[in-house]
């Protein structure tokens, strides 16, 4: 039974990837899949059944192929940009963090679930850090993250590559997979390094594991001066596959019935995210000489996943991407936690001072 479901699934998410292929949507497989699932799921009200490892296979995928990319002269740039990427990090925190503070004060949403919701941490690791703060609401903090991401996924591939990029040039520069420069020696270490790799990220909790470790893993290898060969298109689709169908499995479109006053908030909240990352992305290509193209998908609030599927379809500088997208999930998700337990802390104290004078003035 659950193998029948498992085939129902892959072949509604396939279907949903052929026809977004067809229509030249961006990440066709991966936005094909995950909007298939979606409404198949809210249509027919079926059970959807999508093995977890299949999205961490794509996930390893997806990370190996950003991983080739990364040479030494890559890791001297993102270095050299260390202070840019910081502050990109710092401005697009703390101004998501100043929405959820207004998101609360004009919903009926508490102040804790509109912090988390509103900061781009990623889908997978922003509900599951709620269970750490107090008073927080992982149904709200996954729907307000879930919108966030559809947002982003659909909308800053679809600019990238038919507003910002080159419509000639919009084929991702992956030749086929094949092993003539790299022995059947390497070729099974550096496999079983990549799939490990996943697996020692998920016991440290490195965030997303599987993305991070392989990317890690293969940046290590390649910049070794050991041969890495690409992956073909067709593995990259099939990786998009994976990932999309699993985070389209997740997504409940019934939860927005609960949501619904504060919808139209919290899809303001998401535009205007997105007009504040481009307008960062506007300033570092004109102060500090970045290619605007990478800079809006380095500064978007989106995934590493997602975003260096599109860096490599339109032939951006995927590593400054996937550093900036990196290095503000690790900041989001170190830096962010013990600022937020303070915030919620002073704005409790002082809603109960404000009560303590209402009472002595009565």
């Amino acid at each position: 039974m659950k193998l029948l479901r498992i085939a129902e699934t892959l072949s509604v998410a396939s279907l949903g990837g052929f026809l977004f292929s067809l229509l030249h949507m961006p990440l066709p497989w991966m936005l094909g899949a995950l909007t298939a699932v979606l409404l198949w799921n809210s249509a027919t009200k079926r059970p959807i059944c999508w093995p977890p490892y299949a999205c961490y296979a794509g996930l390893l995928l997806i990370g190996y192929a950003i991983g080739c990319t990364f040479t030494s002269e890559t890791a001297r740039q993102i270095l050299e940009q260390l202070p840019l990427i910081t502050l990109a990090t710092i401005t697009i925190t703390a101004f998501s963090t100043w929405q959820g503070y207004r998101f609360h004060k004009k919903t009926s949403i508490n102040l804790p679930s509109s912090l988390l919701g509103s900061i781009p941490g990623g889908l997978s690791q922003m509900p599951v850090l709620s269970r750490e703060i107090p008073g927080a609401d992982i149904s709200v903090v996954t729907l307000m993250q879930a919108m966030r991401q559809l947002s982003v996924v659909f909308f800053v591939p679809f600019l990238a590559i038919h507003g910002l990029s080159d419509s000639s040039v919009l084929t991702p520069t992956v030749p086929a997979l094949t092993t003539e420069t790299i022995s059947d020696t390497q070729a099974v270490l550096l496999g079983f390094l990549v799939i490990a790799s996943g697996f020692i990220g998920r016991f440290l909790k490195f965030p997303t594991p599987f993305l991070l470790g392989a990317v890690l893993a293969t940046s290590a290898w390649v910049l070794a001066g050991l041969p890495a060969p690409q992956p073909s298109r067709d593995w990259l689709n099939a990786a998009q596959l994976c990932v999309g169908t699993y985070t389209g499995a997740r997504i409940q479109l019934k939860n927005l019935q609960s949501f619904r006053n504060a919808l139209p908030l919290a899809l303001l909240s998401v535009v205007s995210l997105l007009t504040v990352s481009s307008g960062l992305s506007l300033l570092l290509a004109y102060f500090f000489d970045i290619p605007l193209l990478t800079a809006f998908l380095s500064t978007a609030p989106g995934g590493m996943a997602e975003m260096g599927l599109t860096a490599m379809m339109v032939h951006a500088d995927m590593a400054v991407v996937v550093a900036f997208q990196l290095f503000r999930l690790l900041f989001i998700l170190t830096v962010v936690p013990p600022f937020l337990k303070y915030l919620i802390r002073c704005e409790k104290n002082r809603q109960e001072l404000q009560r303590k004078k209402a009472e002595l003035q009565l």
